[in-house]
């Protein structure tokens, strides 16, 4: 029996093992990711989160009568990456930066019309502008959750007491890398662990689920010009 193997099968229903697991094996999920897509994939691409989500999927439905850990591991990947590739091409050629999204509610609160108009002249102005590669970038990353970033617009936290609840909750995750890698992997917001922390009603993080996730994505990514737009939540955790 290989020790792989039995790790494997340890850090099925260990959180702790899973943990230790995962981080022991990013070389490999990198490596594997890069030998389908023939160039150096890194954490900062999407093929990562692709990668590493396919590898806690491999985990848990791994059993000693599949064989080695490794080749099952690397075979789910490849299947994760391949059906990603395939409906990569489709879902760009749909994704279409239009300013008339940013529908402007004049009931927002001042610093979420701001962000609207900024954003909407900004991409308006230049459309091959930073901020408008940042928005297609993000969305493809948002797509994996089921959602888009022009949703953001519409369960935005308005009050600012439910803004500062949400902020509460992303740096909550910030400071804890284990629960971003399990955002990243299960593409589920922890909302038990959250709550018990944070204190931060179970209503509030259901409403604003979206929200909360597109700000770790964007404040844990290569996003400037979007993260500029929630500096309000770095501030909060000061």
């Amino acid at each position: 029996m290989r020790e792989i193997d039995t790790l494997a099968i340890q850090a099925k229903s260990d959180p702790k093992a899973l943990e230790d697991f995962i981080l022991q094996n990013e070389h490999y999920i990198i490596k594997c990711a890069s030998k389908i897509y023939h160039r150096y994939i890194t954490k900062s691409d999407d093929e990562w989160s692709i990668a590493l989500h396919a590898f806690h999927q491999a985990i848990q439905s791994y059993a000693m009568d599949k064989g080695s850990f490794y080749s099952f591991a690397e075979l789910v990947i490849r299947r994760r990456l391949i059906d990603y590739q395939k409906g990569q091409s489709k879902y760009i050629s749909e994704v279409s930066v239009d300013p008339v999204t940013f529908e402007i509610d004049f009931d927002d609160e001042t610093d979420d019309l701001a962000m609207k108009l900024a954003v909407s002249k900004q991409v308006t102005k230049d459309t091959s502008s930073d901020i408008k590669l940042e928005i297609e970038s993000i969305n493809q990353r948002f797509s994996q959750y089921g959602f888009t970033f022009f949703e953001l617009t519409k369960c935005s936290p308005k009050a600012a007491k439910t803004k500062k609840s949400c902020a509460n909750a992303v740096n909550y995750i910030l400071q804890n890398p284990i629960l971003i890698t399990e955002l990243q992997s299960t593409k589920m917001l922890p909302i038990k662990i959250i709550e018990k922390n944070v204190q931060v009603p179970r209503k509030i993080l259901e409403r604003h689920r979206k929200y909360i996730i597109a700000a770790v994505e964007i404040l844990t990514g290569e996003y400037p010009n979007l993260a500029e737009y929630m500096q309000y939540i770095r501030e909060e955790s000061e």
